[in-house]
């Protein structure tokens, strides 16, 4: 049996086909000879499409071979294989996605953790998957700090099977970015590019391990948008790029790079419903840092193990629902819960209970909007805040602290249920949320 007449043998092309009947195909009965004009328009067709040599030449001078099996033909194409020859690529050359993978696998890790927490009184140990790249010659290696958050041990691997431990260098959880260490020499690191440079509609894809399974994977897309404020599902806001790229957990971590072989993004996250949804994740909607976001950082998380100059202020904060808190003629904003003994914010008279609604009079409408105004600024900055306090305008002066590793209060956002309790005046009933993948 054919699949069509118009891809039988005495046509001129013969794809994979099978004849179960051991009695020859009958015969198409005789028409007027179009098979002139066929070839033709093929020809035409592949001159239009290919450029005269290109597809179109590749279509044509595919042959077929016939082999016989007892009572069955088969009629097998043949193809040149893809070739990857690495020593003609060269930096700012354009690059196939075949090309991309090849020059760069070899630059790519996977990074498994084991994390260690306490259920019912026992340890329990955990393991966890993510991926990372190379960004130094004598092992040092950038991931996510979500991969390797209240990690206990990290193992990192290579394509070639090669493992190693890793040491936790330091990392910026406010802009997802760790940076880990190997006893290793001799890398090859990747080339960092510009993500300054992108535009939509650009071709990138991604390498990394995509479920921890399918390691060593690469997936394409383009850019679908720059610059996009996105509100992780802790609260925290950092500035990303989205990719159609599929994204998935394991994926986290790892490069995204450009058609020129250049690191352009740390892929991070997707876009989902909340947890606990038994809804499908959304598909095509993922999310990468930019690379010039984080680069200074890099090399100061190398050299002190952490990024200084990050304003600290020692509160953790409420989102205060306008609305709500009208009931209880409150006004709405950043409810502060804490303040830490002796840091900015108590230096600077905050108490809990103050409810910060504008930062040197921008508008504060919770307590993501003043994490965001927060990291506009420096260590040493001085800022005006205007509260409520007991229903009363009050504004205070604030000098920002420099955030060390040490300091693990200051940058807690918590978005309320609108439960119940004094204070506690709603949340904003999203039910959409970003979340990280590293397991």
């Amino acid at each position: 049996m054919y699949y069509s007449d118009y891809n039988r043998p005495e046509n001129g092309l013969t794809p994979m086909e099978f004849q179960f009947q051991p009695a020859e195909p009958p015969q198409p009965p005789k028409k007027k000879s179009r098979t002139g004009l066929k070839v033709t328009a093929l020809l035409l067709c592949c001159a239009l499409i290919g450029g005269g040599a290109g597809v179109g030449g590749a279509l044509l001078t595919r042959t077929a071979v016939e082999r016989t099996a007892g009572s069955t033909t088969l009629y097998q194409g043949e193809r040149v294989p893809t070739v990857v020859n690495l020593s003609q690529i060269n930096a700012g050359q354009k690059l196939s996605a075949a090309e991309v993978y090849a020059s760069n696998i070899n630059s790519v890790v996977g990074i498994t953790t084991q994390i260690t927490t306490n259920v019912w009184g026992q340890q329990v140990a955990q393991a966890a998957s993510g991926s990372g790249f190379v960004i130094s010659a004598d092992g040092y290696i950038l991931t996510n700090y979500h991969v390797i958050e209240d990690a206990t041990s990290v193992t990192v691997q290579f394509k070639n099977g090669d493992k190693y431990p890793a040491v936790i260098v330091g990392g910026e959880e406010d802009n997802d970015v760790a940076v880990l260490k190997i006893d290793a020499t001799g890398l090859t690191p990747v080339v960092m590019g510009n993500s300054v440079d992108l535009v939509v509609g650009e071709d990138v894809v991604a390498i990394g391990n995509p479920l921890g399974e399918m390691t060593f994977s690469e997936t394409r897309g383009i850019v679908s948008a720059l610059d996009k404020p996105l509100t992780m599902s802790d609260g925290t806001v950092i500035n990303v790029l989205q990719t159609d790229c599929a994204i998935n957990s394991g994926n986290s971590g790892g490069p995204l790079f450009n058609m020129y072989g250049q690191v352009i993004g740390i892929t991070n996250a997707k876009y989902s419903r909340s947890s606990g949804s038994n809804e499908a994740s959304i598909e095509g909607i993922c999310f990468a840092i930019p690379i010039d976001d984080v680069k200074d950082m890099i090399q100061d998380i190398i050299t002190h193990g952490y990024v200084t100059g990050k304003p600290y202020v020692g509160v953790t904060l409420q989102t205060v629902n306008a609305q709500a808190a009208a009931r209880y003629g409150r006004a709405g904003g950043a409810y502060v819960q804490s303040v830490v003994p002796g840091a900015a914010a108590d230096k600077a008279g905050l108490q809990a209970g103050d409810i910060i609604t504008a930062v040197d009079g921008e508008p504060v409408d919770g307590s993501a909007a003043f994490i965001a105004i927060k990291d506009k600024h420096k260590a040493g900055d001085t800022v005006n805040l205007t509260i409520d306090r007991e229903a009363k305008k009050t504004t205070l002066t604030l000098t920002f602290d420099e955030r060390t590793p040490d300091d693990q209060v200051g940058q807690t956002i918590i978005e309320n249920d609108g439960s119940g309790n004094s204070y506690n005046f709603g949340g904003n009933g999203n039910q959409w949320g970003y979340y990280p993948f590293g397991w």
